[in-house]
């Protein structure tokens, strides 16, 4: 383990002091001590954020740190590739990486395991030197790679597996009012009640898909089938996009702020190519809620949704901004055209979450119907 607080202490001394990035679990501890502040900017997705990095650099020719879970290096390649990269601008950085499904043979979920076995190739591939961090052993390597990255101007990388990090005492305070808002399960439970027998729901990653799995499962409610995005944060609209074109049947979109906010241009493409069979639902909690319990915020209490909605042209655009409201959420499902529903929930999900226990099944139910 690595005393977060000594790890950060060896930032300061090398003089890094901002930072960006995507919130992961593997790094919450550490993400918790810099939260506060306009020197941590939460991106919406990786490549923004190594952009971000890129931008600090060259206006203060200081060394940003770039926070983010390997699932999205896919995001931040094309920056670290054709920006940040030694035969262009040659940018030095320190990325700080999540290595979900690092094969040291702690369990993990199925969307961890294929970029888990192939994260320090990938970063090879991209000529990034990497140091795997295990302990507070492991702090004079890391001052050594702050050093590389120095004198070469260009991005290194830090691999750090789940429970590295030490706890810490700091804790950010939410601002998001949760007074007389619903729980997305509670929402969830209406559409399952009301949706047509064949209707398709695509639920977005993380705690959205597993309480769709779960009150489906405990409550046997029978109608529509379920593509539950156990990855793949951000394309929720892309996917059911896909299926709506080739659907007759009504296709519901269940999406979060942060998939919303990381790849805005799937809603976009989704509303301008549907067959007017698209229910598009943004649950809006203001957080990366599944990082961990003290969640990190998104930037969507600064976002009018509604009006983003109107002007990608949905048909029909409808708010649920508290508890009382949610009773018109049988109402507007059933309206016609593309919809677009805001729901302003709560931060909570249901307590003693299941997790899927196959893929294959998910798969092979769904594309019965």
């Amino acid at each position: 383990m690595i005393t977060t607080q000594k790890f950060f202490s060896l930032l300061k001394k090398k003089k890094i002091n901002f930072f960006t990035g995507v919130p992961d679990s593997c790094l919450k501890h550490f993400t918790n001590l810099i939260f506060s502040g306009k020197n941590n900017v939460i991106a919406a997705n990786e490549g923004s954020a190594v952009a971000t990095g890129i931008g600090y650099h060259l206006k203060t020719k200081k060394i940003p740190l770039v926070y983010l879970q390997n699932s999205g290096i896919g995001n931040a390649m094309d920056p670290l590739t054709s920006l940040a990269t030694k035969e262009s601008y040659s940018i030095p950085m320190v990325l700080l990486v999540g290595w979900r499904g690092s094969p040291t043979g702690k369990k993990d979920e199925p969307q961890h395991r294929m970029m888990g076995r192939i994260t320090k190739k990938l970063l090879k591939l991209m000529d990034i030197k990497t140091q795997v961090i295990k302990s507070d052993k492991d702090l004079p390597k890391i001052s050594k790679l702050i050093n590389y990255t120095k004198k070469n101007n260009k991005p290194v990388a830090l691999l750090i597996d789940r429970g590295v990090f030490s706890k810490t005492n700091h804790h950010h305070i939410h601002n998001y009012s949760q007074i007389n808002l619903p729980l997305r399960s509670e929402a969830i439970e209406d559409i399952l009640k009301n949706v047509k027998k064949n209707s398709k729901i695509i639920s977005t990653v993380g705690f959205t898909s597993r309480e769709l799995y779960q009150i489906r499962k405990v409550k046997k409610y029978k109608n529509g089938r379920d593509f539950l995005m156990i990855g793949g944060m951000g394309h929720t609209a892309a996917t059911s996009l896909g299926i709506s074109l080739f659907d007759k049947n009504d296709v519901y979109c269940l999406d979060g702020d942060g998939s919303f906010l990381m790849h805005m241009g799937g809603v976009a493409s989704a509303v301008a190519y549907t067959n007017k069979n698209l229910k598009y639902i943004l649950f809006d909690n203001n957080s990366h809620e599944s990082v961990g319990p003290t969640n990190q915020p998104t930037i969507s209490n600064k976002i009018n949704f509604k009006k983003i909605a109107e002007g990608l042209n949905f048909d029909q655009v409808f708010e649920i901004t508290n508890i009382k409201d949610l009773l018109k959420l049988k109402k507007y499902l059933k309206s016609k055209g593309s919809i677009f529903i805001l729901i302003k929930i709560k931060s909570q999900s249901l307590s003693n979450l299941t997790r899927p226990k196959s893929t294959y099944d998910i798969k092979r139910v769904f594309m019965k119907g």
